[in-house]
């Protein structure tokens, strides 16, 4: 089954902030389009998309950051996927598969599909190159559950076994990653003996669930602290 190409997350008032800052009507904007890219864009398309009711291609998006003098990613809302944080950078797929050591039909398909599987030097690549912090990287890679289920075993057995399953996941080295599993598993005990004080085994229960539900949004918080 073939994926699903999605448009860029446009950021409408952008685009009609800088149009008026260069003093160009919709009229132009649909002229420089045509003349300079050889897309046929009307006047009332380019209101459409500052209006937010019409999206442009990634490759109207990239022409029309041409037309307006400034890169795309001051088009775009914030990115998400790997896809739109190449875009923002205004990169090529071949661009940025040479960049992190990758061929581009192979960086393709992994775009395509929304999920990464590049190894551990070309993930610190794909990090560097587009400037992503650990949580854009998880996010942008698809990897949100991989990287919870890990910190769930972690707190609840031995953290030292999946501190090298962690490093595999992120641009991180291992050893900046141990004293923060350490810290969770510590927390996470600690939860549990202090909510099965409160109320015997049923509070012990609750205090490990609650824990374990903000998990992710802990560990980005101690992992910044850390680096």
């Amino acid at each position: 089954m073939c994926p699903v190409q999605s448009s860029p997350p446009f950021n409408a008032p952008a685009a009609r902030r800088l149009r008026a800052a260069l003093g160009m009507a919709p009229g132009h904007v649909s002229y420089g389009l045509r003349a300079q890219y050889g897309l046929i864009v009307e006047p009332e398309t380019v209101m459409a998309w500052e209006r937010g009711e019409l999206t442009p291609t990634a490759a109207e998006l990239t022409a029309l950051a041409g037309v307006l003098w400034c890169s795309p990613g001051e088009l775009l809302a914030e990115p998400v996927t790997l896809r739109e944080h190449r875009m923002a950078r205004g990169m090529s797929p071949d661009e940025l598969a040479r960049r992190i050591g990758l061929d581009t039909g192979s960086y393709q398909k992994m775009e395509d599909a929304g999920r990464w599987k590049g190894n551990e030097r070309q993930s610190v690549a794909l990090a560097q190159v587009l400037g992503l912090t650990l949580a854009q990287f998880i996010a942008a890679t698809g990897k949100q559950e991989e990287l919870a289920e890990i910190l769930r075993s972690a707190v609840t057995t031995r953290w030292q076994a999946y501190a090298k399953p962690l490093a595999k996941l992120l641009p991180v080295p291992r050893e900046h990653l141990e004293p923060v599993l350490e810290r969770l598993h510590a927390d996470y005990q600690s939860a549990m003996v202090a909510t099965l004080g409160w109320g015997g085994a049923g509070g012990a229960g609750d205090g490990g669930r609650e824990f374990l539900a903000g998990i992710v949004e802990r560990f980005w918080a101690y992992a910044a602290g850390a680096r």
